[in-house]
């Protein structure tokens, strides 16, 4: 499940590595452009390419999409950069549903966690493979992977260097689950981050429920520069 070029990467890594892929969902089309005309999605795009089943909600819970969804069998849902799931689609599979998520969780929680990351000055970031739950990106971690953000990289470059990390830890994070290898992690209040090679770590005073960063949606508001701030601030 996935819509935008960030999920691509993704949805190509598990056809690579051979995963039986029994359908794809991802945005219904839209009219764009000048022209208006209908767009299809990133993921679309590729799943047409390659083959793929195609399921185009409008609505999640609509019984129909259920019965369709339901009907696919599928053991595990993969969810990269899509909308919230209600419980009914994803408590349906027999495996649950596992979402990839583009921070180190708990930190940066939320719609926007590059943007926020790279806002923030953050000397690193990393992407997490954890089960859906109720509450958003709270669902037990299963692996996470660490990268260096540059004193000089966009939210862009950070996103791009994301996507292919994020793909490939996806396909080491389904490998463990079907090899019955991978321990499932819950992010406690005092916030435990396992790594995606040494499994958990200890929760560092950073990672404590009082200092945890969050990651709402960027809005136009918050991309107005303050030129009170410091140079490297608004750089």
């Amino acid at each position: 499940m996935g819509t935008p070029e960030f999920a691509v990467a993704s949805l190509d890594a598990l056809v690579q590595a051979g995963c039986h892929i029994v359908g794809v969902v991802t945005a219904p089309d839209k009219a764009a452009g000048r022209g208006m005309q209908l767009q299809q999605s990133a993921v679309k795009k590729y799943a047409v390419e390659k083959g793929l089943h195609i399921l185009q909600p409008d609505k999640l819970k609509n019984p129909g999409f259920l019965e369709q969804l339901r009907s696919l069998q599928a053991d595990l849902q993969i969810v990269v950069a899509f909308r919230m799931l209600p419980e009914a689609v994803w408590n349906m599979p027999p495996m649950g549903s596992v979402n990839l998520h583009g921070s180190l969780l708990p930190q940066y929680r939320g719609a926007a966690p590059i943007n926020w990351a790279v806002i923030n000055g953050e000397k690193e970031t990393g992407v997490t493979t954890f089960k859906l739950k109720h509450e958003i990106d709270t669902g037990d971690i299963l692996l996470q992977e660490r990268f260096p953000i540059g004193d000089d990289e966009t939210a862009g470059e950070v996103h791009d260097k994301m996507k292919a990390i994020g793909a490939q830890l996806l396909v080491r994070t389904i490998t463990g689950l079907a090899e019955g290898t991978l321990k499932e992690t819950p992010q406690l209040s005092t916030g435990n981050l396992p790594a995606g090679q040494a499994g958990p770590q200890p929760a560092s005073p950073a990672d404590r429920p009082e200092t945890l960063k969050h990651a709402p949606k960027i809005f136009t508001e918050t991309c107005r520069i303050d030129f009170s701030k410091t140079v490297n601030e608004v750089h």
